[in-house]
C-alpha cells in the first residue's frame, strides 16, 4: 500500500510518545492519528477507521490487549501493532495470540520502527487482494488477472480475436499458453467451430506428419482405411500447436505449405486436400536461438508470428498470486464438494513471496492437493505447504514471523542489552535462569538457526 494512502492511529497514553511517534511515521509518508487511550481510539475508529494501529501495551485505564480483541472482533481488516517498554517473552506471544500482526519493545529505532509498520501494511494488502478474487466464474477469456502484465496480455487476446492471423503464444511451461489460445479461438469468428489441441513433442516423430495431416489407405503398414488427420477435425475452426519448436525440419516444410496454400497432403497421397484452418501455435522455447541453430526454419517463424503474445511467468504477476489462489480454491473445492478452504495471512504471504518455477500448472496442482488432502475446517497454514516453499521463501526473502520466532529474536535482544549477563537477562524477561537455558537450547537446535 503506497504510504501516502495508508492511515494510521497511535494509541499511547504519554504525550510525548505519541509526538515523537507522529512526526516519524509523517515524515514517512503516512496519515497519522493519535489518542491518549483505548476508549479514545475507539471514539476516533468508529468516526475514521484507519490501516493501522500502534498500540502501547500497558496503560493506566485499560490494556492495549483489550483493544486489540476490540479490533478483531469488530474491525478484522484493521492491523494492529503492539509497542511496549515492559518487555516479556509472555507480552510477546500473548500480543500475537491475540491479533498484533507485530509487536516492538522499547527502546527501538526509527528504521525499526518503519520496518514494522510496512510489514504490517503489506500484510493488510495481501488480505484485500485475497479478498477480491473472482467469486464465481472466469472471465470470459478465461484469464484470471488484474496485473499490469495480464492487462497487456488480455488486450493483445482481444486483438488476436478479431483477426484470422497465425499467433505465435511464447512463454514458459504453465503459464497458460493454450488457455490463450482458447481463448482466442472462442472470442473469434470461428467459435462455433473445433478448436483443436496438438502437442507437437508428444507425437512420436515417425508418426507426426501422418496424424497432423492423415494419411490413405495402404499409405505404411497398419494404414489399413483412410484417415484424417487434425488439420482436417480442425476444418473452419482453429488448431492449436504446442511446442511447435519440437516440429522436425521435414514437418515444417509442410507446416509452411499449409500456413501459404491452405492445403494438407495426407501421407500416401498426391493430392492436396483444402482446409480452412487458423493456426495458433505456441512454445516454450526461445525459436530465435534455434533459428541461429538451423533447427527452425526462419520462414516458417514468420509465418507463425504475425501476431506474438508473450506471456510472463507467475513470478512477474505478484498481484495475480492471490486472485489465482481464491478462484481455483473454490473451484476446485465445488468440484469436490467441499467447502472453500480458507488461508491463513502467514500461508498467503508464502503464496505471494514464492517463486513458483511451474506457474500456474505448479499453483494448481498445489491448491488440487491442500483441497482434497485437509480434513477439518482449520485454515490451511505454513505447515500445511510443501517444505521447498516454505525454505525457498525463506532463504530469498527472509523470515516469515512465528511465535516461536518472535520469542527467540526478543531473547537475543535481551540478551545483547546485558552484554550475555543470563541472570539479569532472565529477571528482565521475567523467567528464571533454568527456563531461559532451555530456550536457549532449543533456539539453538531449532532448524535453520
Amino acid at each position: 500500500m503506497p504510504r501516502d494512502e495508508a492511515s494510521i492511529l497511535i494509541v499511547d497514553d504519554v504525550a510525548d510518545t505519541r509526538e515523537v511517534l507522529q512526526r516519524c511515521l509523517t515524515s514517512a509518508g503516512y496519515r497519522v492519528h493519535t489518542a491518549s487511550g483505548v476508549v479514545p481510539a475507539i471514539e476516533s475508529l468508529e468516526k475514521t477507521p484507519v490501516d493501522l494501529v500502534i498500540t502501547d501495551l500497558r496503560m493506566p485505564e485499560m490494556s492495549g490487549l483489550s483493544l486489540v480483541r476490540y479490533l478483531r472482533e469488530n474491525m478484522k481488516e484493521t492491523e494492529v501493532m503492539m509497542i511496549t517498554g515492559y518487555a516479556t517473552v509472555e507480552g510477546a506471544v500473548e500480543a500475537v495470540k491475540t491479533g498484533a500482526e507485530e509487536y516492538l519493545a522499547k527502546p527501538f529505532t526509527e528504521d525499526e520502527l518503519t520496518a514494522a509498520v510496512g510489514r504490517a501494511l503489506e500484510k493488510r494488502r495481501v488480505r484485500r487482494l485475497a479478498q477480491q478474487a473472482p467469486e464465481n466464474v472466469a472471465p470470459p477469456s478465461g484469464m484470471i488477472g488484474e496485473s499490469a502484465a495480464m492487462q497487456v496480455v488480455l488486450r493483445e487476446i482481444n486483438k488476436a480475436a478479431t483477426t484470422d492471423a497465425t499467433v505465435l503464444i511464447t512463454g514458459e511451461s504453465g503459464t497458460g499458453k493454450e488457455l490463450v489460445g482458447r481463448a482466442i479461438h472462442y472470442q473469434s469468428g470461428r467459435a462455433s467451430a473445433p478448436f483443436v489441441p496438438i502437442n507437437c513433442g508428444a507425437i512420436p516423430g515417425e508418426l507426426v506428419e501422418s496424424e497432423l495431416f492423415g494419411h490413405t489407405k495402404g499409405a505404411f503398414t497398419g494404414a489399413t482405411a483412410i484417415r484424417n488427420g487434425f488439420f482436417q477435425a480442425a476444418d473452419g475452426g482453429s488448431i492449436f500447436l504446442d511446442e511447435i519448436g519440437d516440429t522436425s525440419p521435414s514437418t515444417q516444410v509442410k507446416l509452411l505449405r499449409v500456413l501459404e496454400d491452405q492445403e494438407v497432403y495426407m501421407v500416401g497421397s498426391s493430392q492436396p486436400t483444402r482446409v480452412d484452418v487458423r493456426v495458433l501455435a505456441s512454445t516454450n522455447k526461445d525459436l530465435s536461438s534455434l533459428l541461429k541453430k538451423g533447427t527452425f526454419r526462419e520462414d516458417l517463424f514468420f509465418r507463425l508470428s504475425v501476431i506474438t503474445i508473450v506471456l510472463p511467468p507467475l513470478r512477474e504477476r505478484k498481484d495475480d498470486i492471490l486472485l489465482l489462489v481464491t478462484h481455483f480454491a473454490r473451484k476446485l473445492a465445488g468440484e469436490a464438494e467441499r467447502p472453500p478452504p480458507e488461508f491463513t495471512d502467514r500461508a498467503l504471504q508464502v503464496f505471494r513471496r514464492y517463486a513458483w518455477p511451474g506457474n500456474v500448472r505448479e499453483l494448481l496442482n498445489l491448491l488440487r492437493r491442500l483441497v482434497v488432502m485437509q480434513e477439518d475446517s482449520r485454515p490451511i497454514d505454513v505447515p500445511d505447504l510443501p517444505r521447498h516453499m516454505r525454505f525457498s521463501v525463506n532463504r530469498g526473502l527472509g523470515p516469515l514471523r512465528t511465535l516461536a520466532e518472535i520469542e527467540a529474536d526478543h531473547i537475543r535482544n535481551v540478551l545483547d542489552s546485558v552484554q550475555g549477563n543470563k541472570t539479569q537477562a532472565a529477571k528482565m524477561l521475567g523467567i528464571d535462569r533454568k527456563t531461559l537455558r532451555e530456550r536457549l537450547k532449543s533456539i539453538e537446535t531449532s532448524p535453520g538457526e
